[in-house]
């Protein structure tokens, strides 16, 4: 077998990751606490299970669940979400957060 069909293939998969929001990022949505939104308008809750578990993934998947229900909410028409409080050290196995349009 030669490489060209697996290079093709990695290529083809790290093109797919790179346009994921949960890998890359989501523009046009703030962060904010639960005071700084009184005066929004609330619209959706939304959660995610992280994908990926342990001391060597946990991080890279609280990440790409953040910013997945970041994707939701931009596509529930928010533009501001508000995420539950987590304690630091302790595993997370549900995200939740509630989106606004401020």
């Amino acid at each position: 077998m030669t490489r060209a069909p697996f290079s093709l293939l990695a290529a083809a998969l790290l093109a797919a990751c790179s346009q994921d929001p949960g890998f890359v990022g989501v523009p046009g949505i703030r962060e904010a606490e639960a005071h700084e939104v009184t005066a929004c308008t609330y619209l959706s809750n939304i959660s995610m299970t992280p994908g990926v578990y342990g001391p060597l993934l946990a991080e890279q998947g609280l990440r790409y669940a953040r910013n997945k229900i970041k994707e939701d909410a931009i596509v529930a028409g928010a533009n501001t979400v508000v995420f539950d409080k987590v304690t630091p050290g302790t595993d997370v196995y549900q995200i939740r957060a509630v989106a606004y349009r401020c």
